[in-house]
């Protein structure tokens, strides 16, 4: 594989070339638009790409791909960069890809219960239109509002229905895909089964635009369950709320989301937001938010009634029924503002490790010891109920000097446990560029070169989203 330099210049050969096959608006190199395009949630990084491509088309995608393979440039793909790894950053400069002008929802087969979209789509539009159909998109990033399906894909994002329903690449049946010489290929079938050959539609789901590009998916739709139930459990012990996670699937019931959020989480998210009125006792640790989904209301009222009195074995506080949808949508807002509120509270890192969920509370004990040895505050939430856990480190009166050097120790102690117990270093963010240096943590030397093997023979020139996911 050759070896790229960062930020190049680009030469006039390669921007006539650009210029010949885009509009004048799809080809951005202001640096108010470079600025724009050098970011995205992971942190305070900035790597600003080059020169920024919008194609409108899966022909334009291919011969930009053609042309950066011709003149040795790196291409970053990009979507709404609503990411937490580091994913669409450019950090080798070159094409910043952006797919946010192919956001068309092609056709929605109701016959087949299935959608096919271009990667620009924004999450919420496409549950939106699919929901007006009585259907449903199930996977549903916090981010829903603003993060696109490309980016979904790139990243396998999963969200709080994934307990019940799965991750993104569990919806997905068959991909378009722009390969990193410029060629286009369909990874799949439109099926619910498929045993031929190899899975190559599972492995570009969560590649992070390090194989190719994704200009097409068709996606697998499911009944819109008719009723829900939503409910706030405060518990005075943290610990005994991740305790009850794993408690309420072995009494036999599955909730459509179970989420964990810390005091200072639900805290911040109250001074962060408006529109949200909740009162907390002062002796609340944290809170567990449970939502049961279906199509019958005697059903899903014995589920709460199973699920409350799992809550009362592990001393919960009094239980907050949400009546209305305007209260139902007043505790999601809380829920999925959480991460915004910290990141606009204070420096800070975060991590997404995932274990079996009966570990959940071993592992937030563990993120708790380890911020006293090194002299860190975290706040976690996250999606309790399939064991993720959102690991946000603050930086308060940690030095400079410590969150460079010594926190990276830290995050890779509380990986090293998250492995040892059966979990891993990612649930949903991906690895992109801040999680590569932790990857021998969760793989040996030979599952890596195997990885290795996967990305050479897919991009032998090495252009494809640089200096992510791999050591």
């Amino acid at each position: 594989m050759s070896t790229l330099s960062f930020n190049t210049p680009l030469t006039d050969a390669f921007l006539v070339d650009l210029r010949t096959l885009l509009q004048p608006a799809d080809l951005l190199m202001g640096p108010e638009d470079l600025e724009r395009f050098c970011h995205d949630e992971t942190e305070d990084l900035r790597f600003p790409p080059q020169v920024v491509v919008q194609p409108r088309t899966t022909e334009q995608v291919a011969a930009v791909v053609k042309i950066c393979a011709a003149h040795h440039v790196p291409i970053t793909p990009m979507g709404a960069r609503t990411g937490l790894s580091g994913g669409a950053l450019a950090v080798y400069g070159g094409v910043g890809l952006s797919m946010a002008k192919m956001d068309a929802i092609i056709a929605i087969d109701e016959k087949n219960l299935q959608v096919t979209v271009e990667p620009g789509v924004i999450t919420q539009v496409l549950q939106e239109a699919v929901a007006a159909k009585g259907l449903y998109y199930a996977p549903d990033p916090s981010s829903r509002g603003s993060c696109t399906i490309g980016g979904n894909l790139a990243e396998n994002a999963g969200g709080p229905r994934a307990v019940k329903y799965g991750v993104t690449r569990d919806f997905v049946l068959n991909l378009e895909v722009v390969l990193p010489n410029g060629e286009v290929v369909w990874t799949g079938a439109n099926t619910l089964k498929n045993s031929t050959g190899y899975d190559l539609t599972r492995l570009l789901v969560g590649s992070e635009g390090t194989l190719g590009i994704i200009t097409k998916a068709v996606l697998r739709l499911i009944p819109l369950p008719k009723e829900s139930r939503l409910m706030l459990v405060p518990f005075r012990d943290a610990h005994k709320a991740c305790q009850a996670v794993s408690a309420v699937f072995r009494a036999g019931v599955t909730p459509s989301a179970l989420e964990f959020m810390e005091r200072d989480a639900i805290d911040w998210t109250l001074r962060f937001i408006d529109g949200v009125n909740l009162t907390i006792a002062d002796d609340t640790a944290a809170h567990l938010l449970i939502e049961v989904d279906g199509n019958h209301g005697d059903v899903l009222l014995r589920d709460c009634e199973i699920i409350l009195g799992v809550m009362e074995k592990f001393d919960c506080q009094e239980v907050l029924f949400a009546e209305t949808s305007a209260e139902k949508d007043a505790l999601w807002k809380l829920r999925r503002r959480v991460a915004e509120a910290v990141k606009g509270n204070s420096v800070y890192k975060e991590e997404d490790t995932v274990v079996p969920r009966y570990e959940l509370p071993n592992l937030l004990a563990k993120v708790k010891e380890v911020g006293t040895k090194y002299g860190f505050k975290s706040v976690c939430y996250g999606h309790a109920g399939d064991g993720n856990l959102h690991v946000n480190i603050i930086k308060g009166d940690m030095s400079d000097e410590a969150w460079e050097n010594e926190l990276p120790k830290a995050i890779r102690e509380i990986f090293e446990f998250t492995v040892s117990v059966g979990g891993t270093l990612s649930g949903e963010h991906g690895i992109g560029l801040v999680q590569r240096p932790y990857m021998d943590i969760a793989f040996n030397q030979v599952q890596l070169e195997l990885m290795r093997g996967i990305k050479k023979l897919f991009d032998p020139l090495g252009i494809m989203n640089p200096g992510k996911v791999l050591p």
